[in-house]
């Protein structure tokens, strides 16, 4: 009995297109995944050009009951609301991020505000917030110029582990190109070594 592809998505957020070192890494992991388990089913989401802030309308429409909202407020609510089915959708979730002045990009940040959504991605409890995304897989490609991943001010690595576990996506595996330089071959080989490991693992 055939198997059914699994649903990639991938998140995209550098405001470069040609050279990129997440979008290219990002690339190779696709191609290392399709390596592994064969025809996937993928949806790229490039938010670089950005989305909508949260506003006031936006959260008001958000916490109206589903069936009492009006016209406006499910129009405010269509892009969070693809967005989340996009997510839900997946298996596994790519993530490409750039640090940018020590954190992630504005653009991204937006993506993340609107798929938290309560309700949807998860839910409070009287033992704190829950995940309703569960079962699913997650890569993270992350590069920086001059800032260390891990380190006192990387704000960005350890925030999108924590926004995917909040949301219920706990197994998530970090694909870091720190400080990275084009011209440094060596260090190529290493993050292309940390694709091939984690793809093999997660085969």
């Amino acid at each position: 009995m055939a198997t059914q592809p699994k649903n990639v998505l991938v998140v995209t957020a550098s405001a470069q297109h040609e050279g990129s070192v997440t979008r290219r890494f990002a690339n190779e992991l696709i191609e290392k995944l399709e390596a592994q388990h064969g025809q996937l089913n993928i949806v790229n989401r490039d938010v670089s050009k950005g989305l909508p802030f949260i506003d006031g309308e936006w959260v008001s429409a958000n916490f109206t009951p589903a069936d009492q909202r009006s016209e406006a407020q499910l129009a405010r609510l269509a892009t969070s609301d693809a967005l989340v089915q996009e997510i839900k959708d997946a298996d596994i979730v790519v993530i490409a991020a750039p640090i940018y002045n020590f954190s992630v990009p504005a653009s991204l940040k937006a993506w993340i505000d609107m798929v938290a959504r309560v309700g949807l991605t998860f839910n409070y409890t009287s033992e704190g917030p829950v995940g309703l995304l569960t079962g699913k897989k997650a890569y993270v490609v992350i590069a920086s110029g001059g800032t260390q991943i891990g380190s006192d001010i990387d704000f960005a690595s350890g925030y999108l582990r924590h926004v995917l576990g909040f949301i219920g996506i706990h197994d998530v595996s970090l694909i870091s190109a720190e400080r990275f330089n084009h011209e440094d071959t060596d260090a190529i080989s290493k993050i292309q070594s940390q694709i091939a490991e984690l793809t093999l693992v997660a085969a």
